[in-house]
């Protein structure tokens, strides 16, 4: 079996063009976008800063920052109150957010399958696969915040018990770069587990009606045997956004920055950019579907199931 990269990926570009411009539907613009953006609520890019290690004390205060915060909130119990609050409704509007993204992957991969613009169906249609893959990505951020959670408690509690014995000016840096790299190295794995779960474990659902645990098993196995080619996938996935930004950061200032105007409206940025995701969602599915045909969620066309041999008369 030859697994290619390049061949999907121009199906999936020929399956947008002929979806989106042959002929331009603006209307389907918008409700094939608005899937997508239902899709992408849970997404984002997160920055870090960086702060200053010296031997004033500035890495000190850094160290013990949780402690002089968890004496803070001690001191001021109105704060203390309010930041609960605030947390709470955070959670809770994750929560949904997350649901209402769930049920959004079956609707623009139904949309994207079978080259059509629905809302209402596709959402009731899949109701049980999209609960299923919310439930799943409730636990999955549960464990991931658990996970981080406690690389960051064990930083925090080594750092400061070190700093207060006394340490030579070599050891923040080496705490640093090795929080630095235990982060990269869980960072890297949990993308990966994102990118197949929306990709294709998200596609076997689709496929087979099946609940999410059952369709990762299926995934599971098919990655067993071809490993380097779904991690050679999220590698070029990687490489494909990167050029993404770097063409949307020329056509912003080529636009005199009116282009990062529109970008910032959430839903029309999503409808402007649609040729983009609803590539990357057709690709997917193209990849996937080289394994074999059990993993091809796209319609046979009309002659094919024609031409198939009726079964015999009994």
């Amino acid at each position: 079996m030859t697994i290619q990269f390049m061949e999907p990926l121009n199906r999936a570009w020929g399956r947008m063009k002929a979806a989106l411009f042959q002929p331009f539907d603006l209307h389907k613009w918008f409700v094939v976008g608005f899937n997508a953006f239902l899709v992408a609520l849970m997404d984002g890019n997160h920055g870090s800063g960086g702060g200053r290690i010296s031997k004033d004390g500035n890495f000190g205060a850094f160290i013990h920052f949780p402690r002089e915060a968890w004496l803070w909130l001690q001191a001021h119990p109105f704060w203390a109150t309010a930041i609960i609050f605030g947390i709470v409704v955070a959670i809770a509007v994750v929560v949904v957010l997350t649901w209402v993204s769930s049920r959004g992957v079956f609707m623009f991969l139904d949309n994207v399958a079978h080259d059509r613009a629905e809302i209402a169906k596709p959402w009731r249609e899949y109701q049980k696969e999209g609960n299923s893959l919310f439930v799943w990505r409730l636990l999955f951020g549960l464990v991931t915040f658990a996970v981080i959670g406690g690389i960051l408690v064990l930083f925090f509690v080594w750092g400061a018990a070190i700093y207060d014995r006394g340490w030579g000016w070599d050891e923040p840096v080496l705490l640093i770069v090795g929080l630095g790299l235990a982060v990269l190295a869980v960072v890297l794995v949990l993308s990966y587990v994102v990118l197949f779960l929306k990709d294709f474990v998200a596609a076997l659902m689709y496929k087979n009606r099946i609940s999410c645990v059952a369709a990762w098993r299926l995934f599971l196995d098919l990655f067993k045997k071809y490993p380097m080619h779904f991690l050679g996938y999220g590698l070029l996935i990687f490489l494909l956004m990167i050029l993404f930004v770097i063409a949307v950061i020329f056509a912003g200032f080529g636009t005199c920055c009116i282009g990062f105007i529109v970008l910032a409206i959430p839903y029309i940025s999503t409808v402007v950019t649609l040729p983009v995701w609803y590539t990357y969602r057709a690709f997917s599915l193209e990849f996937v579907a080289q394994f074999g045909p059990e993993y091809d969620v796209f319609p046979k066309p009309a002659a094919e199931t024609a031409a198939a041999p009726a079964a015999p008369a009994v």
